[in-house]
This record gives structure tokens, C-alpha cells and sequence, in this order.
């Protein structure tokens, strides 16, 4: 069984995880700011090595900017160009600053909480914030499905910010008359546009031939 101890270092105390692989090879992991963290990791390298499913920490040894570099190749093929951007930015501006030189076995979900918390309290918006975490949590996630991690740190977060909802506004039939009434030439357009439920293609597209008039006798 895993057992649990902690150890002190200059920055303060630290908890650290002794267990045996399923070749009985007795090893460890350190490095844990809190007790509960060191604690689930010592019970899912026990689940793990039940369900065949365990990964040996050596394989988690790459750093999360070497990981990067082929996440964000990826996304410049399949993503759109702006939307690349946006990706790109994002992991060189708030992700690679925190997680870039971090060995991907020593990321807690612990950690990327506090990181999100840093994010919101330094001023971060919410589209800001939630693009970051993807960032890192697509870049951890490829670690697990390359069998580098057992599971993404950065997936179930707690404290991840909320879209707020978009308040829509809604014209009155009297205030889109009064606005057809002043839009000059275009006056039919915005008729057709407010009441006939029409897409702005499908109205620009829309030719005499396609409109049937009906003149009561």
C-alpha cells in the first residue's frame, strides 16, 4: 500500500507518496503542497494498479512547453487562423508563464485552481480565463490519451468562471416602424427583416419574381 509522510523544505512543508509499481519496484513521488492532494494520489496509484491502468511517473517527466509544442501544431492545422491566434496567444501570455518548465507528473488540480484564482484576481475576464484553462487542460489532456498522465489535473476544476448570459433587447412593432421610417431607401428591408423572420442572406438574396402580391377586390 501507498503510504503518506510529509517533509519539510525551505519553502515550507511538503508531502510526499511512497508506493511500490506493479513490478514491486519501490519508488516515490513528491513534491504535494497539501496532505489531501498527496492522499488522492496514493489512492489512485492503488486503483490504478487494480484496474491495469497504471502509468509510471517517469513517463510524466516531460515538461508542459515540450507537450505544447505539438498541441499547438495540431490546432495550426485544424483550426481556423484567428482562431489559432487566439490559442496561441493565450498559452504564450497566461499559460506558458505558470505551467511552461513544469513536469506534467507534478500538475495538481490543486494548483490550477490557485492559478485560476490568480487569473480572476489579477483582473482576468472570464472569455480570458476559460481560454487559458482549455489551453492547458488540451495540452495535459493529450499527456493522457499518449499515456504520459492517468487523468487531466486541469478537468473538474471548482472554481472556473461562468458565462454570464447575454441580455438580448427587443424592439416594440411601434419602435421597428419608427426605425423603417427613418432608414431612407431601405425601408421595405427593414420591414422584412423584423417581421418575416428572414436571415440577412435570405433577404439580400430575395428578387421581385420571388414575392407573391396579394390585392384584395
Amino acid at each position: 500500500m501507498a503510504t503518506v509522510n510529509w517533509y519539510t523544505t525551505k519553502g515550507g512543508r511538503r508531502w510526499r507518496v511512497r508506493y511500490r509499481t506493479p513490478d514491486r519496484r519501490q519508488t516515490d513521488k513528491r513534491g504535494f503542497t497539501t496532505k489531501r492532494d498527496a492522499l488522492l494520489f496514493a489512492a489512485k496509484i492503488e486503483v490504478d494498479k487494480a484496474a491495469g491502468a497504471f502509468v509510471p511517473s517517469s513517463a510524466g517527466q516531460m515538461t508542459v512547453s515540450e507537450l505544447a509544442d505539438t498541441w499547438l501544431q495540431k490546432k495550426h492545422r485544424s483550426a481556423a487562423p484567428s482562431h489559432y491566434r487566439t490559442l496561441e496567444s493565450s498559452w504564450r501570455t497566461k499559460v506558458a508563464p505558470s505551467w511552461g518548465t513544469r513536469r506534467i507528473a507534478d500538475v495538481t488540480t490543486h494548483e490550477v485552481e490557485a492559478w485560476i484564482a490568480d487569473l480572476v484576481g489579477n483582473g482576468s475576464g472570464t472569455t480570458t480565463v476559460r481560454r487559458a484553462h482549455s489551453v492547458l487542460a488540451g495540452i495535459l489532456g493529450d499527456a493522457v490519451k499518449a499515456r504520459r498522465l492517468t487523468a487531466n489535473p486541469a478537468r473538474d476544476v471548482e472554481n472556473l468562471p461562468r458565462r454570464g448570459s447575454r441580455r438580448h433587447t427587443y424592439l416594440t412593432a411601434a419602435e421597428v416602424h419608427r426605425l423603417a421610417d427613418q432608414a431612407a431607401g431601405y425601408r421595405t428591408l427593414v420591414l422584412i427583416l423584423a417581421f418575416c423572420g428572414l436571415r440577412w442572406s435570405e433577404a439580400i438574396a430575395l428578387r421581385v419574381g420571388d414575392v407573391n402580391s396579394c390585392v384584395a377586390g
